[in-house]
């Protein structure tokens, strides 16, 4: 009973839909949501939870740069990458649903979601380095231009995000299917899946790739429009 009143009042307080894939919004924060009830009841603070993540991620690093491609392989890194992913949306529930929010702990998710974003295009790299999967060193360029893609994207989002708190009177984005369906190319969930193909050969290295090239563009369209935003509240200020 106490169990499904706390997924009730974690179900009441959930973060905003605008600007969020509907991979995050159906799978991730409903599976962030369970563990975090569970998680909650079991004693682990909003930072325990969030080192959860960091354990499991690593795992899964560990296994994607070190493991030899193949099935296996490939189902153990898309778990376990998952599984900590879910855990980074926990923490915070975590953190409401206990009332011990804090500034340390945002600022610790977005640094563990930083290092994440590194750490598993590395991992790739040194894969596709160790057993040559695909042959070439020119291929070793898309992982890390994967990786750099991802990172200015999270860092020019979370940037974007604070910059606009620190306007008065900053519009709000109302949620939209649509977006949410175009936003799951660059949803760090579905990225998971790619590894799932880990072990057929050629067809992960043209997933990743196609997913490089989405991210890039991706990328590319919301820095021009976080930047015409944040453009258009600075001469709301000045007026």
């Amino acid at each position: 009973m106490e169990l499904r009143q706390d997924w009730e009042s974690l179900a009441s307080a959930q973060k905003r839909k605008a600007g969020v894939s509907l991979y995050s919004r159906w799978v991730n924060r409903p599976a962030g949501r369970a563990l975090a009830v569970v998680l909650a009841r079991a004693g682990v603070a909003p930072n325990g939870v969030t080192g959860l993540s960091v354990l499991t991620t690593a795992a899964g690093v560990l296994v994607l740069a070190l493991g030899r491609p193949g099935v296996s392989t490939g189902v153990l890194v898309w778990f376990l990458l998952a599984l900590g992913f879910a855990l980074d949306s926990a923490d915070g529930q975590v953190a409401r649903l206990t009332g011990r929010a804090s500034a340390q702990g945002e600022w610790l998710d977005h640094v563990v979601d930083a290092g994440k974003m590194v750490a598993v295009h590395a991992a790739v790299l040194v894969s596709w380095y160790r057993f040559d999967t695909p042959p070439g060193s020119t291929w070793l360029l898309v992982p890390l231009v994967f990786q750099l893609a991802a990172v200015v994207t999270f860092v020019g989002g979370t940037l974007t995000e604070l910059l606009k708190r620190t306007r008065a009177g900053a519009p709000g984005r109302a949620p939209s299917t649509l977006r949410a369906v175009a936003l799951l190319p660059a949803d760090y969930g579905v990225f998971c899946l790619v590894f799932l193909l880990l072990g057929a050969g050629g067809w992960f290295v043209v997933a990743y790739t196609a997913l490089a090239a989405v991210r890039v563009l991706v990328a590319a369209a919301f820095l021009v429009r976080w930047s015409r935003e944040l453009g258009a509240l600075d001469r709301a200020v000045v007026a």
